[in-house]
């Protein structure tokens, strides 16, 4: 079947994004060109806006509007407490639970020797030098808890505690509402063994 150029670019583009397969892409090209101008010149306005004005914290490197993001500029936060995380995205994540109200560093990334990131790809010196003009008592590894995550948790772990910084790291096991049936062996080792008080 032929399809007219313009709506197989936008096709092809819309595939291109994370989650988006080929006939969700189909979908939401049709549904574009159903749409008021006005709508698509938003949303077209909008991305242009997203990349033009957005940039990573020169501090954190999680994303923001000026050189600081809102949250290393706030005078509210516990500026001892450092969350690392791998992707900005992971900074929404936390946030979204009003939990935790402490500083973040992004790395970018975990260490995956295979795919080529080491070190040097990472956000890691620019974490330890955060370490000699600020005042840190304790840094949580909030990464996922996969090979590379572990891989990198452990790297880290090893690179702080010389510097005598409590590190910690996020619980894992059973979550809320979920039930020991159904949950893996790995999965309830962790919730075991991380076990509180209560």
């Amino acid at each position: 079947m032929l399809i007219a150029e313009p709506l197989l670019t936008a096709i092809e583009e819309l595939s291109k994004l994370p989650g988006i397969g080929k006939k969700t892409a189909q979908r939401l090209a049709l549904h574009l060109l159903k749409s008021e101008n006005e709508s698509v010149e938003k949303l077209v306005s909008s991305i242009q806006e997203l990349k033009a004005k957005i940039r990573f914290c020169e501090r954190c490197f999680n994303i923001s509007v000026e050189n600081l993001c809102e949250i290393c500029k706030s005078h509210r936060r516990d500026v001892t407490l450092i969350c690392i995380v791998e992707e900005a995205s992971d900074v929404i994540a936390i946030e979204k639970t009003n939990e935790y109200h402490g500083l973040y560093h992004v790395l970018g990334g975990v260490l995956s020797p295979l795919s080529g990131v080491n070190p040097d790809s990472l956000h890691i010196k620019e974490l330890i030098k955060r370490f000699e003009y600020e005042e840190i008592k304790e840094v949580i590894l909030a990464l996922n808890p996969d090979t590379e995550g572990e891989t990198t948790a452990l790297y880290l772990a090893r690179l702080i505690k010389p510097l005598n910084i409590k590190v910690t790291r996020i619980a894992r096991g059973i979550p809320i509402g979920g039930d020991l049936e159904f949950a893996d062996e790995a999965t309830v080792g962790r919730a075991v063994l991380g076990r509180i008080s209560i």
